[in-house]
């Protein structure tokens, strides 16, 4: 999916719940903690990186799926 952000950039924490993805900020903490969330193809457990357009994260959900969400 893409989001669009009017901003310079979004973190990854709220980019998680505002994709719906996450349904709360303790949720997205969560999945990145568990290293469910890869960003440009890395591993990432900082739940404050700074998302710019053109980021891309993947998300390993539960049922095994991997949703991907990329920032324009």
């Amino acid at each position: 999916m893409n989001i669009k952000i009017d901003t310079e950039y979004i973190k990854l924490d709220q980019l998680l719940k505002f994709s719906g993805i996450a349904f709360s900020g303790a949720e997205a903490k969560d999945m990145i903690l568990a290293g469910c969330v890869t960003v440009d193809n890395e591993l990432c457990q900082m739940r404050g990186k700074k998302m710019y357009p053109g980021s891309v994260a993947v998300v390993e959900l539960s049922d095994g799926k991997k949703e991907e969400i990329k920032v324009e």
